[in-house]
């Protein structure tokens, strides 16, 4: 029996081999569909794409797995200032066939293989031109070549996409001067290009950031031939004689206000052809008794036919706006369901934590949107506009009012911030600011910012949103144009400087907007200079300053008083009676903020019946947190990605911790903490069958330290 059964033993043997490599060929198999069934994907455009909406249908890194996520490479980009951390970085990039387009810490362009974080290639742009803080760049292609067009300060240049090199046939050797067509009688010459352009066919469409000064240059929007960079259309956000909306200023606006510029990027409907454009406010930002009426075409959102420039339809989301509440974010197109029917709508998120939503063909209000009457100004020479509107719905993301009630009960002092609080303007949105101190709530720089909003494909919106109560008021601003006397350099940082930095120098708390004690001991007088000259950051050029009198302002800040020459030596520029006295986010004797938590959330919303789905905190305070205080929420930058796979990945806290929500409940299911914080919005894309997602770790706000690391994350 023996030698009858070992033949079996073979048999059963020799069929195991072969049933464990059929199980081996079908899992390889599996595996290999697997990964052919993740498409290459790309980011082709800051936000994502065309909608602006954060969105990536990829599921590969999904609910189940993120929790295996690890970073796949990391790009150091250069230009970071590691020593006195003023650089940031706010880059969205995007990634198309392969290749990641992004910005340095230094605000130099660049290309990388998107699997590997190897660069391709990077500008070695110097332009005497203004600094500033570059979200990214945009792409376009004819088929035949490939084109980055990528603002430089005050240029807009084309690159080749293949070797980064300017397309000398582009404007004037491959670049445009976007000062040309703005300029207007007594204004200063502060222009650049923070967001990136929109695309449409041949047609480039570019807003820009100007000074927030009486002397800001025009805000008009202008379109340029993507191979020529010859102009094609502007539309005038301040109206001249005859145009729709002149009527809603004084009569000579046109000639002596600037701003109402659309700074914060665009959407656009490609199908339909249409843009939508949001502005910010006029200039100056506190006062606007200079510029009587509605003031049309700032504080709207705008469309219009992306190739004539014509309008279609606008809404204008603050009258006379002398709260800086401009639109903070580019919209978002998306499709909602109402009454079972499909609505094609587009949004927009506001500082004061309100969605406005349109149809977006007609500009039909898609919920109902109510005028409310607000106070009147105390300050002479103001008329506030009467009313505000206010939507119904959707339900604001953050809270509306400042009272006694709302002060954080843990505050260190919080019997003196209650004494405080019932001497000042509060409890309602749209108070205008008066001499006594005006709270803003949310604050002069939230709820939403210039992140935006994400929606994934059910039209839920992501908004992530901070809540920390400013104070300001308004004072007189100093006339010294008329005057023969000399003026000190103390007199001319009051009148420049101290509504950001402080009557006191000492900035705001947070580090928001740095102090100036000690300046002169990190930077020479050049240094200082060329800072003034050039801005830096969120910090405009101030070139309306003539040079003598930026000397004086140096000697005071380092210790001295010396005079400039009044009368005919002063710049001719426009200018405001009243100025106000700086962004002064208000915190506790150990610098939390003085409301009750949460400081910074993040929301779910269902843009269909425009009610709250969840709403969570944003970030934390690990010190308070290992104190068995719950996560209050901090202050955030930029915004995050949603994803098919039921997640939403954001860095936006100043805790430099990079998270993975559910998006479906909020909760958190992965975090790895940045080498410095991400504020900026991340960008998903797959290559090769593997999803990555990527964030620009440039820290420098909020006293962060500033970094120049990209740092892209997969599965193992």
């Amino acid at each position: 029996m023996k030698l009858n059964q070992q033949p079996k033993r073979k048999l059963r043997f020799s069929f195991s081999l072969k049933l464990l490599a059929v199980v081996l060929i079908v899992a390889f198999i599996a595996l290999s569909a697997t990964n052919n069934n993740v498409p290459d994907t790309d980011w082709t455009e800051y936000n994502g794409g065309a909608d602006k909406n954060h969105f990536s249908p990829l599921t590969q890194i999904n609910t189940k797995n993120v929790s295996n996520l690890k970073p796949a490479w990391a790009y150091a980009s250069g230009g970071a200032d590691t020593v006195k951390n003023t650089t940031q970085m706010q880059c969205n990039p995007i990634i198309i066939k392969g290749v990641l387009y992004g910005v340095s810490a230094g605000s130099q362009a660049f290309a990388l293989e998107a699997a590997t974080g190897k660069e391709i290639w990077k500008t070695r742009l110097n332009d005497d031109t203004f600094n500033m803080t570059s979200r990214g760049v945009s792409y376009w292609t004819d088929g035949k070549e490939a084109r980055i067009f990528f603002a430089y300060g005050a240029f807009m240049y084309a690159l080749n996409a293949k070797d980064g090199q300017p397309i000398s046939t582009f404007g004037n050797n491959g670049k445009i001067n976007l000062i040309d067509g703005i300029k207007r009688p007594g204004a200063d010459d502060y222009v650049v290009a923070n967001t990136p352009p929109t695309v449409f066919k041949n047609i480039l469409i570019v807003g820009t950031r100007v000074s927030e000064s009486a002397s800001a240059l025009l805000g008009d929007i202008r379109a340029y031939d993507v191979k020529t960079g010859h102009k094609v259309w502007t539309f005038r956000t301040i109206p001249r004689p005859g145009e729709y909306g002149y009527n809603t200023w004084e009569k000579q606006n046109y000639q002596n206000i600037g701003g109402a510029n659309s700074w914060m990027g665009m959407a656009i409907d490609r199908q339909r052809g249409i843009v939508y454009i949001p502005t910010g406010s006029a200039a100056f930002d506190f006062y606007g008794g200079n510029r009587k009426g509605d003031n049309l075409f700032a504080n709207c959102i705008i469309a219009l036919n992306a190739t004539t420039g014509k309008r279609l339809w606008h809404f204008q989301t603050v009258h006379h706006d002398i709260w800086d509440r401009d639109i903070p974010a580019p919209p978002n197109l998306f499709t909602i369901t109402q009454n079972g029917k499909k609505i094609d709508a587009v949004s927009v998120v506001s500082k004061q934590g309100f969605t406005f939503v349109f149809d977006r063909v007609t500009g039909k209000p898609l919920f109902p949107i109510e005028e409310r009457p607000f106070p009147a100004s105390e300050i002479p020479g103001e008329k506030a506009a009467l009313t505000q509107p206010i939507p119904l719905l959707p339900e604001p993301f953050t809270r509306q009012r400042f009272t006694v009630a709302d002060v954080n009960p843990l505050a260190s002092n919080k019997d003196e911030i209650i004494e405080i609080l019932k001497k000042s303007n509060t409890g309602s949105p749209f108070i205008p600011l008066g001499r006594e101190r005006t709270l803003f709530f949310p604050g002069s720089d939230g709820g939403a910012q210039w992140g935006g909003a994400a929606v994934d494909e059910n039209s839920i919106m992501y908004v992530p949103a901070k809540e920390n109560p400013v104070f300001s008021s308004i004072i007189d601003a100093p006339n010294y144009s008329a005057s023969k006397a000399s003026i000190t350099g103390k007199q001319l940082y009051q009148t420049y400087c101290a509504a950001c930095h402080g009557a006191d120098r000492e900035g705001n708390h947070d580090g928001t907007i740095p102090g100036l004690l000690g300046i002169t001991n990190k930077y020479n007088n050049e240094g200082i200079l060329q800072i003034l000259a050039k801005g830096r950051g969120m910090m405009p050029a101030f070139t309306q300053i003539k040079e003598q009198d930026r000397k004086a302002i140096i000697d005071f800040l380092g210790g001295k008083n010396s005079t400039a020459q009044a009368g005919n030596n002063q710049s001719k520029l426009s200018t405001v009676p009243y100025t106000h006295t700086g962004y002064n986010r208000w915190y506790d004797t150990d610098g939390y903020p003085v409301s009750t938590p949460p400081w910074g959330t993040l929301t779910a919303i269902d843009m269909n019946t425009g009610k709250r789905q969840w709403q969570v905190p944003l970030g934390e305070y690990p010190e308070l947190t290992a104190k068995g205080i719950a996560p209050t929420g901090t202050d955030n930058y930029g915004c995050g990605a949603v994803t098919a796979g039921g997640l939403i990945f954001i860095a936006s806290s100043k805790d430099e911790q990079f998270r993975a929500f559910d998006r479906k409940t909020g909760k958190i299911l992965w975090q790895y903490k940045l080498p410095a914080a991400g504020y900026a919005s991340p960008s998903v894309y797959a290559i090769n069958g593997k999803q990555y997602v990527v964030i620009a770790c440039g820290g420098g706000k909020l006293k962060s330290k500033s970094g120049d690391r990209y740092v892209a994350f997969a599965l193992p």
